[in-house]
């Protein structure tokens, strides 16, 4: 879109407050093992930090967050005040604020809005958005997968990785989102070169190893990475499927995907989260058991979106995708109308007359949706 090119890319195809009191106990006992551990020495105690990450909800809960809009519609400027229209509405804080790391913006681990959102009591949710420019470049002529490969930003990931460190406290992040399709550059028709479609899958799946790869030898335990596709492979032929994009188990933590409905006010296209939900997953456990995360979803508003919601919301809750750990709603509004340019499509549940009951009903209400997240000790690698 003109608008910031963060448009839902479908449309390129047409502390314990919020916890049930029976998980208190439990919730309790993965903080401590978050807490600074007691380490003996001759001269007394000292108190060592024991890496930790965000953990997985008991079964039949759920983590929810939300990606808060900004102005730019690139994702690098949300703000407090942009997550809280979000939480007065849902009454509820979200379990994590998902944002953009643009790196036309600069290279360094996004700490600025990483604190605050820490601050506000959730963990942040690190797009990590390798693009030379704005408007989006396709094919990017700078991050591209052969440069990644060949090592180019190697001593920048050193760095950004070092920064996540630092950090100390959980995050999540995620490169290559929605890598099965063409809006972003680092599917493979824009990364072929002289080699085949099949290698330029085989670049993304060796780029992001790299990235997971420095991330451990920097000692960045802390981050929870994802693997997020999009339900429909664009373009729509055998050697773009998003299976073929997945680095493996062994590299990335948490599944993700996005679903959309409308993406625009007169869309007649007008898919179900179910349908479009279905085929996802079920793709997905056929290559991995890892847990899922709908990582954005989300319908314009206009008729028939408290409708749309409701379903989505109601099915995920009702456990439908038992391996599904959490949700995000993308609460924002973009121009991405080519019949008319100046005309927005809007996300945002406080412009919306019934989504704000909806959401404080199935989720600000509901105790089986989260706000903390509950944190277990960093794995070995």
């Amino acid at each position: 879109m003109e608008h910031g090119p963060l448009t839902p890319p479908g449309y390129a195809r047409g502390i314990f407050k919020d916890v049930a009191p029976r998980l208190e106990t439990g919730f309790a006992v993965a903080v401590l093992l978050a807490l600074p551990a007691m380490r003996c020495g001759t001269g007394g105690s000292s108190l060592a930090p024991v890496p930790s990450v965000v953990g997985e909800p008991p079964p039949g809960y759920f983590y929810h967050g939300v990606y808060p809009g900004g102005e730019s519609g690139m994702g690098s400027d949300v703000t407090p005040a942009d997550v809280a229209v979000y939480e007065r509405a849902v009454g509820k804080r979200p379990t994590w604020v998902y944002f953009c790391d643009n790196w036309y913006e600069g290279r360094e681990f996004p700490l600025f809005n990483a604190t605050w959102i820490r601050e506000g009591g959730s963990i942040p949710y690190i797009r990590l958005m390798l693009l030379s420019r704005n408007p989006i470049p396709t094919p990017d002529p700078v991050f591209n997968l052969a440069n990644i490969n060949h090592g180019m930003f190697d001593a920048d990931f050193r760095r950004w990785m070092q920064g996540a460190k630092r950090f100390g406290s959980p995050l999540i992040a995620e490169y290559g989102v929605e890598a099965n399709g063409f809006w972003f550059p680092w599917n493979g028709l824009w990364n072929k070169g002289s080699g085949t479609y099949a290698e330029a899958t085989a670049s993304f799946r060796e780029a992001y190893r790299r990235i997971i790869r420095i991330a451990r030898e920097e000692g960045a335990l802390n981050i929870r990475w994802v693997f997020h596709i999009d339900p429909w492979d664009e373009p729509v032929v055998p050697w773009n499927k998003f299976e073929y994009y997945y680095p493996g188990d062994e590299w990335v933590d948490w599944v993700g995907v996005s679903v959309y409905g409308r993406q625009l006010p007169k869309d007649k296209y007008r898919p179900t989260f179910r349908y479009q939900m279905d085929w996802a997953y079920g793709r997905l456990m056929a290559i991995t058991n890892k847990p899922v995360v709908v990582c954005e979803f989300g319908n314009v508003v206009e008729n028939g979106q408290e409708e749309w919601a409701r379903a989505a919301l109601s099915d995920m809750i009702a456990g439908r995708w038992p391996k599904v750990i959490g949700f995000s709603w993308w609460n924002a509004a973009f121009y991405n109308d080519p019949a008319d340019p100046t005309r927005e499509s809007d996300m945002r549940i406080e412009h919306s007359p019934g989504l704000p009951a909806l959401f404080r009903s199935l989720v600000g209400e509901e105790p089986r949706v989260l706000s903390t997240a509950l944190r277990t000790p960093a794995p070995r690698r």
